[in-house]
């Protein structure tokens, strides 16, 4: 085990999962702490092909990581918020929420087309159950269809079918020129060749033109901070949903470092814990928790701080968009872990707690606590 001024963090082996350690590692290295990130890979990583909804069982990217710190292995581990089961072994806690990222969800297209703007029928990849239900619910026209893979591979499988396209037209319209080369009334469809188009393209651009096409989707939605930290949000065409209106799952955005309980727990805390950040994932995770929906179930839930109250709403769907228990309320600050679970309680009774008992049916997954 190392001194309390250095510090063992566990990560997915993920990019992302990488990059957003890495953040958690500076923010404590600026209070002088040493950090080592650990790479463990988890089931999760492990199965590729799977949804997310089929992995077995909550947490399938987290687990091996807290087992790692109760086995001693680390000190802590640093998570995505919206992987974590709302239940977690007694000697562990949450010692730190940083500062949290863009909430919301993300539509991206190849030419930042909106959800009412595309065409009837079209199809779009997410495999999260969530955001396949919230789709269905704007646009029951709407093809949804599974989408797994780390951000760039996603964003590849979009762009991949429109930029083959566009490479086999520019072929086409090349090999028309050199056909025509004594032609002096001949114009050029582009004024650039091939390879010109080629050198121009974004790194992502090219990997996605290399790629094998077994779905043509015509968007996807990612989560905005995901999209945002992987350094994307300004080469991607993209139309960010309120989350007002398009709640996120409960977390997302914010990371967590988990630890044991006691002083470096505490000492984590002090250095990088952001106490905005803290209440608002609060609020969502302990609607989510008292919902019994697990980190998979189709609940939307997006939690603000706003004064001296939290600016809170919560959307429930069923698997397949058609029914809802949609609301807003202002919790007090002071009091909000009660005031969460009350108006969790009161959703419950307006049939938010059976659509998600439904929606577990239909996925085969039990709700937490259940």
């Amino acid at each position: 085990m190392s001194t309390p001024e250095s510090l063992r963090l566990a990560t997915r082996g993920s990019d992302l999962a990488r990059r957003q350690a890495a953040m958690v590692a500076e923010a404590l290295e600026n209070h002088r702490y040493e950090v080592e990130l650990v790479t463990v890979e988890t089931t999760g990583d492990q199965i590729r092909d799977e949804l997310i909804h089929r992995l077995g069982k909550t947490g399938a990217f987290v687990r091996e990581l807290d087992e790692r710190v109760l086995e001693g292995d680390v000190d802590g581990a640093v998570h995505s918020m919206k992987d974590m089961p709302t239940d977690q072994p007694d000697e562990l806690v949450t010692a730190a929420v940083p500062e949290r990222g863009s909430p919301g969800d993300v539509l991206v297209t190849p030419s930042g087309t909106s959800i009412e703007e595309l065409p009837e029928g079209a199809t779009v990849g997410t495999s999260s159950l969530r955001r396949r239900a919230q789709l269905l619910s704007r646009r029951p026209d709407l093809a949804v269809e599974p989408l797994r893979g780390n951000v760039d591979t996603r964003i590849e499988k979009l762009l991949a079918p429109t930029l083959q396209a566009e490479h086999e037209r520019r072929v086409e319209a090349e090999k028309e020129r050199k056909g025509n080369t004594g032609d002096e009334s001949f114009e050029p469809e582009y004024d650039r060749r091939p390879e010109e188009w080629f050198d121009e393209l974004d790194e992502i651009e090219r990997r996605a033109l290399e790629r094998e096409v077994e779905i043509e989707y015509d968007a996807i939605v990612l989560a905005a901070a995901g999209i945002e930290r992987s350094g994307l949000d300004d080469r991607v065409a993209l139309s960010r949903l309120a989350p007002t209106s398009f709640p996120p799952a409960p977390g997302q955005g914010a990371l967590a470092v988990t630890a044991r309980d006691g002083e470096l727990a505490e000492a984590i805390q002090d250095a990088i814990d952001h106490p905005r950040s803290r209440v608002e994932t609060t609020v969502e995770r302990t609607l989510l928790a008292e919902l019994g929906g697990g980190c998979i179930a189709p609940i939307g839930v997006y939690a603000l701080v706003q004064g001296e109250y939290v600016d809170t709403t919560v959307a429930v769907f069923d698997s397949d968009g058609e029914e809802s228990v949609v609301a807003g309320r202002d919790l007090p600050v002071e009091s909000h872990p009660e005031a969460s679970r009350q108006f969790a309680r009161d959703l419950a009774d307006r049939g938010a707690a059976a659509l998600i008992e439904a929606a577990g049916r239909d996925t085969g997954e039990q709700p937490e606590g259940k």
